[in-house]
């Protein structure tokens, strides 16, 4: 009778587990990361160094190094890592809404109720979304283009409910709600608009976009 390993089940080849070698770089990866946030967050993108990053997770530069390619790199990923976190928080507050004016609304403010309580990471991303050399790579990463296609995906099955017409011209709508969400934040970072006025912008700015859509 052929043995089978205790990591084997049922003909399934065993889940290989990680080394020591590639969990310590986890864990590496861990730490700079969230060094990294709070130092962007208590100075900026331009106040914080590799320097002081390293030396606020316990490391080297060269540490650093070896798992970021520089300091965009480092702060990409946070954004990344956020923007995942975004995207689920505001697929949730979709799943909770009542037609699609009030399905985009709760997404809206999900949105800033994310970024609310970390306003200087925020303010930090905001300057580095116009950058030229890095604002391209944040504005097109996957992570900016899925966050379109969720309001793409709601004005989608708004129009199979029948609230908004076939010729509602998804994808511009889309892009326009896309761009809309993102004009308000301006307003939270540097005028430190409440969520309330946030959402009362924002209210107007989807009653005017989905004008013209909606079935007679």
């Amino acid at each position: 009778m052929k043995h089978i390993s205790p990591n084997q089940v049922a003909g399934e080849t065993a889940v290989k587990m990680p080394t020591r070698r590639a969990l310590a770089k986890q864990q590496t990866r861990a730490k700079v990361l969230s060094a990294a946030r709070r130092l962007f967050s208590e100075h900026g993108y331009e106040g914080a160094t590799i320097r002081d990053i390293a030396a606020a997770a316990g490391m080297s530069t060269g540490a650093v190094f070896a798992n970021f390619n520089d300091k965009s790199d480092l702060f990409l990923e946070i954004m990344a890592q956020d923007l995942t976190a975004l995207i689920e928080a505001m697929r949730e507050a979709a799943a909770k809404g009542r037609g699609v004016e009030d399905i985009l609304l709760k997404m809206f403010a999900a949105g800033y109720a994310f970024y609310k309580s970390q306003l200087p990471l925020a303010r930090a991303a905001f300057s580095v979304s116009w950058a030229p050399q890095d604002g391209p790579v944040l504005r097109n990463a996957p992570q900016s283009h899925a966050m379109h296609e969720l309001f793409t995906e709601q004005l989608t099955l708004a129009v199979e409910r029948g609230e908004l017409g076939q010729e509602a011209e998804i994808k511009l709508r889309s892009q326009m709600l896309f761009d809309a969400y993102l004009s308000n934040y301006p307003q939270a970072i540097f005028e430190g608009w409440s969520l309330d006025a946030l959402q009362a912008r924002a209210r107007d700015q989807i009653r005017i976009l989905l004008a013209g859509a909606r079935r007679g």
